[in-house]
């Protein structure tokens, strides 16, 4: 494997950071093309989660999948959070698509998977690469920057729908638009497919963030898969042992859910 950092600028002139880990090509094997998993750590929006990031990209990775981490932007930087974190997202998915041929990629089999709060950075994603408006602002082509499908952990989808009231500095770096407040509005039959999975007892993103969201794929005939856990909290990531801390322990259930997206996948032909 070969890890590369990569700095790229966004539709918006904005520089950020992609951590790419590629797996050494081998001609004897019948995939030819790998499959890319571009995965957006939570965090709170003030940080980036050490436990939703490497180790997510290298349990896809031995799955054969090439990943790479976006560190999108957050509260501690310069100005609003968004649209700049989505516009990275979107920068990212064009990024490895113009170049799939030189890296080993399948241009068409490209997932994003976003938890927490970077699950709000990749429905949001899906929300400016199907908007007129937003293609038409910061110049870019739905085709180029729109992933293959969508993986959700416990994500952010309606900010006003968080088990604890924002401080008002990171009130201030919310955005404005609609569509990018609650993600769920902006939900159309474009949307990529998606598979989405959070515990029930979840303190810190209310589940009525998944129901929304899995609402509006329905009413929008997305297809999407959906799995509600009866308990788990929140920040659960792989629910692995070498994963577990003081706070989140291990949980064998939980951990279902990877293998479930792999299956998922499988059945959508992004995965072998």
């Amino acid at each position: 494997m070969k890890i590369e950092n990569l700095t790229l600028t966004n539709f918006n002139g904005r520089e950020f950071n992609v951590t790419y880990y590629s797996l050494q090509d081998n001609p004897q094997l019948l995939l030819k093309k790998r499959p890319l998993m571009l995965v957006f750590p939570g965090g709170s929006f003030d940080h980036l989660s050490l436990r939703e990031g490497e180790p997510v990209a290298l349990a896809y990775a031995a799955h054969g999948f090439d990943a790479a981490i976006v560190s999108y932007n957050l509260t501690t930087d310069p100005g609003r959070i968004y649209p700049d974190a989505a516009l990275s997202g979107l920068t990212a998915v064009a990024y490895f698509r113009e170049n799939s041929e030189k890296l080993g990629l399948d241009k068409n089999k490209i997932t994003t998977i976003g938890f927490s709060a970077g699950g709000h950075v990749v429905s949001s994603m899906n929300v400016m690469a199907e908007s007129k408006k937003w293609q038409s602002e910061y110049h870019f082509e739905h085709d180029k920057v729109s992933p293959n499908a969508t993986i959700l952990g416990y994500p952010l989808i309606n900010i006003k729908d968080i088990g604890f009231p924002l401080p008002p500095d990171a009130k201030e770096k919310m955005p404005s638009a609609k569509d990018l407040l609650d993600t769920a509005v902006g939900v159309t039959p474009q949307t990529p497919p998606t598979f989405i999975f959070q515990a029930v007892d979840d303190p810190v993103v209310l589940i009525d963030n998944t129901i929304e969201y899995i609402t509006a794929l329905r009413k929008n005939r997305v297809r999407f898969e959906a799995h509600l856990f009866n308990k788990g909290g929140h920040g659960f990531s792989l629910a692995t042992p070498e994963l577990a801390t003081k706070e989140r322990k291990a949980d064998a259930h939980l951990a279902h859910w990877f293998e479930l997206s792999l299956e998922w996948l499988k059945d959508r032909r992004i995965y072998v």
